[in-house]
């Protein structure tokens, strides 16, 4: 299994980013609260995924905005894995159902597969797969998941 280093960064960021304005918190008001002297350009370099975190630094990140690491860390894991390492789940009938016009290739590719008997509702699908679907969505990866996330209409927390 890859890792997509750029990916991961991102999400990471965002969950960061969600995190600190959960609390109702600006970049400022969350650099008070921590041990280190960070500038807010770090800061925001970290919530956009720019530049790579050390362990401790996001552990006192956690700890200033109350939460556990791994809990955060469980979060951008699912959401850049889908709860099963280097898969991705797809609900086949939310796909269909969905009227986005780049999504057509995938549209009709989840109708295919669902007119086949016995032919589950989910999907999984590894990353050389997803690949090729952004391929042909003409999406990258990243903004293929955005868009399957928005279908799923699950929230990340």
């Amino acid at each position: 299994m890859r890792i997509d280093n750029d990916l991961y960064q991102r999400i990471l960021g965002e969950e960061l980013r969600k995190l600190r304005r959960r609390r109702g918190w600006t970049r400022k008001e969350l650099n008070q609260h921590l041990q280190s002297d960070i500038s807010l350009q770090t800061l925001a370099t970290y919530e956009l995924g720019t530049r790579q975190c050390s362990v401790v630094r996001l552990v006192e990140l956690c700890i200033a905005m109350d939460e556990l690491p791994q809990d955060l860390l469980a979060r951008v894991h699912r959401r850049v894995f889908a709860d099963e390492p280097g898969k991705v789940r797809l609900d086949l009938t939310r796909i269909v159902a969905d009227e986005r016009a780049e999504l057509l290739p995938l549209r009709r590719w989840a109708e295919d597969r669902l007119r086949q008997p016995g032919a589950p509702g989910e999907v999984r699908l590894d990353r050389s797969a997803m690949s090729w679907m952004a391929q042909l969505c003409g999406l990258t990866v990243p903004e293929l998941l955005d868009r399957l996330r928005a279908i799923s209409g699950v929230e990340d927390d």
